[in-house]
């Protein structure tokens, strides 16, 4: 085979002398160039491990190493192959090309909005001709708008392409903290901006995450913040995501790094893993109390706190609650703590004294609610609001209030709510409601007049293209009997004769909800004559901690036999065909569409899996994978390693099975799921298929797991999944030609 030739004609030479060597290194980069066809198989070094009794062969262990020249050329190649049809697939630029077009029709938009104690605006604003977002603000509602700070501007000596993640302003907005990252590596770089002075200050502090790790929480003098500190941040590092710090920040002060308030050194007593994530939270400036929070990748978290008087002595964290209450959500009231739990099975509303907290006999205020589930809870000045879902698809928002409960009249229905409060300082709240077809809207409530008002800092777009849209909201049956929700998009002229292309989408894990939002991919899937299906598969939240644990480690299956399920149902509902369902899925979703593809190879026509967890029982040797250990499983339990391996997409890849074409993609940078990962499960899915679909690896050179990249990037990426799920389904108008096969 050329590749290993290639790598053989490199070790041959690497004994020459420096100049026969810098002339096979210009030489390579023009051999690499050369397509990659599917005989261009990886280079496989089997190793095997035994757990339990049971062993394990991993024909692809070595390309776990990405300083290996033979894997990344391999990695290069195949990602040149794939490219190379993938960007000459007729109407490719039609994904691209809409979406511009829609930017332009909305003007400009509007991210991560905060609202001062004095009504200052601080949001992320965007035009469409524009490749990032810059900082702004606004005195009020109404204020002039000012820019404040623009990524491009930064570091320019680095010629890199920065983008802002994360912005944070103090209470009187005097001040704002900015964060920004580069290719996609989410790690970033804190700025702090002062608008009194009209200028950043000297501050400039690294080894952050805050987009990540619970923001920062600024202290009542505004001069002074909490933040995560992460004292390895070189991904190749096996301490990298270790022994994280929540730390005390002065600004000025002369160390980057000042007190400890929360870390495994510092705080032996709680017994803090490596792995974990120490997170520190300030509800407002007014709190009493801070709180401490052993977190991760858990849906509840052990949790500490003291008087905010204390922050800065060497008092002791006093302990709250135990993971085991379930305490999914709380506020500090007075002296007491209000929190949404889910013990017993029962989703309610409980509370408690932070005098002399007592967790076992809390009081109920609010019993659970029949068909919902509560999500959210927000402080007011006279009271609390708090959010419910139905089937993670319908939202509604109820006031407490002098002991009574009030359902609040929405706007419009919405089927996800977000709300912003200020806290205790006043009754008056914002909410931002969206849907499936509908652009997101901003609204007011005004306690006085108890209603709201449209208070939108972008301008709300109509998009009169999709007024034909129908959302199908219903349940399916799966393979043990219990009903999984499942949205379905599609042209209200549909005709239900088996021949409409499908893309299914999944996730289920984490606890997770899949939230109605715009997603002007799916919509414009449908222009293209197709049909949508959201499946919200047992693993995510959307029936509340049961949903989530029912695909969970060793129930992990229910989360592909679930999706399954739903192909099945679309097929016998004649909305579609085998030969016309694409499974589309990332991250920790790459576990339910690899499983999918790998237990019924014969029910989907295409899948992409972007950046996902395709080879579990190897995730605990990824940077995050201790932390991962916590929802998937650990190598170190018996019944854990079992459940892994169930899930392991990789392991499951049979030799001389026909598997549908597929597209798996990753970044260079990914913080998350190392991109070795999907690259071996390429590597051995093109070894052992043996039908006639293509088989796709995609590294992204300039990103990480998906996010923190400008929008051009993130318009060709998605542009590939669109162009070539088409294509796999026989649309006529991505069907490339013959010649552009070869």
């Amino acid at each position: 085979m050329l590749y290993k030739q290639i790598i053989n004609c490199f070790f041959i030479f690497s004994n020459m002398n420096v100049t026969k060597l810098n002339f096979l290194l210009l030489v390579l980069p023009l051999c690499m160039v050369l397509k990659a066809q599917k005989t261009n198989l990886a280079i496989s070094n089997s190793i095997t491990d035994e757990y339990f009794g049971i062993k394990v062969t991993d024909e692809y262990r070595n390309l776990e190493d990405l300083n290996s020249l033979s894997t990344s050329v391999w990695m290069k190649e195949q990602t040149k192959y794939s490219l190379s049809l993938l960007r000459n697939i007729p109407n490719r630029q039609f994904y691209i090309d809409k979406r511009i077009e829609f930017d332009k029709k909305q003007s400009f938009s509007i991210t991560q909005l905060n609202i001062t104690d004095n009504d200052i605006y601080f949001y992320l604003k965007r035009l469409p001709q524009e490749k990032t977002s810059k900082v702004f603000y606004r005195k009020n509602f109404n204020g002039i708008e000012t820019e404040i700070f623009n990524p491009e501007s930064f570091k320019p000596e680095n010629n890199k392409k920065y983008q802002i993640n994360y912005i944070k302003p103090n209470y009187d907005g005097s001040k704002i903290v900015i964060a920004l990252t580069e290719s996609g590596k989410e790690i970033s770089e804190m700025v702090i901006y002062d608008l009194v002075q009209g200028k950043l200050l000297p501050d400039i502090l690294t080894n952050c995450w805050p987009s990540d790790s619970g923001g920062i929480s600024w202290l009542s003098d505004n001069n002074s913040f909490i933040y995560r500190y992460y004292p390895i941040i070189d991904p190749k590092s096996p301490l990298f995501l270790k022994d994280t710090e929540s730390v005390l920040y002065k600004i000025g002060q002369v160390s980057e790094k000042s007190n400890i308030l929360l870390s495994r050194q510092n705080n032996p007593d709680l017994k803090i893993n490596p792995e974990d994530f120490p997170r520190i939270s300030l509800s407002s400036k007014k709190s009493k109390y801070i709180f401490g929070q052993i977190s991760g990748a858990t849906s509840f978290k052990d949790t500490y706190y003291m008087r905010a008087t204390d922050s800065q002595s060497n008092k002791k964290w006093k302990f709250l609650f135990s993971k085991d209450d379930k305490v999914s959500d709380f506020i500090e009231k007075d002296d007491n703590v209000i929190y949404i739990s889910e013990k017993n099975g029962m989703n309610a509303i409980y509370t408690t004294s932070l005098q002399k907290p007592d967790f076992q006999n809390a009081k109920i205020i609010v019993p659970s609610i029949s068909d919902e589930v509560i999500t959210s809870i927000n402080n007011l000045k006279d009271g609390f609001l708090f959010s419910t879902s139905k089937n993670g698809v319908e939202a509604k928002i109820y006031l407490y209030k002098n002991n009574a409960i009030t359902l609040l009249k929405l706007p419009f229905p919405a089927g996800n709510i977000s709300i912003t409060t200020k806290d205790n300082l006043s009754n008056d709240f914002w909410i931002v409601c969206s849907g499936w077809k509908n652009d997101s809207e901003r609204f007011r409530y005004v306690s006085l007049q108890n209603k709201f008002i449209p208070e939108n800092v972008a301008p709300v777009t109509e998009y009169p293209e999709f007024k034909g849209v129908l959302i199908e909201e219903t349940t399916i049956k799966s393979h043990d009997g219990l009903d999984i929700p499942i949205s379905l998009l599609y042209n209200k002229d549909i005709k239900k004769d088996s021949n409409n292309p499908l893309l299914i989408y999944a996730y289920g894990a984490y606890g997770t909800n899949i939230s109605p939002s715009l997603s002007k991919t799916y919509l414009f899937w449908i222009q293209k004559g197709g049909i949508v299906a959201v499946a919200h598969v047992r693993g995510g939240g959307e029936k509340g901690e049961s949903w989530h644990e029912g695909g969970f480690k060793a129930t992990k299956p229910n989360s592909w036999k679930d999706l399954i399920s739903c192909a099945e149902y679309m097929i016998n509902g004649k909305y579609t065909s085998k030969n016309k369902i694409a499974i589309w899925g990332a991250s920790a979703g790459g576990i339910t569409i690899g499983r999918a593809i790998t237990e019924r190879p014969d029910l989907f026509k295409a899948a992409i899996i972007d950046a996902g967890v395709v080879n579990a029982t190897r995730m605990e040797f990824t940077p995050n994978g201790l932390n991962s250990a916590k929802e998937f499983g650990s190598l170190k339990i018996e019944s854990e390693f079992k459940a892994l391996l169930e899930m392991d997409a990789y392991q499951h890849i049979k030799k001389g099975e026909k598997y549908p074409a597929t597209l798996i993609t990753s970044g260079i940078n990914d913080p998350r799921v190392s991109p070795w990962m999907p690259t071996k499960f390429a590597a051995k899915l093109l070894a052992y298929n043996k039908s006639e679909n293509p088989i796709f690896l995609k590294i992204d050179y300039e990103g990480g797991h998906g996010g923190d990249i400008p929008v051009a990037q993130k318009y060709d990426n998605v542009a590939d999944t669109f162009a070539f799920a088409l294509w796999q389904l026989g649309h006529p108008d991505y069907q490339l030609k013959d010649e552009a096969k070869k």
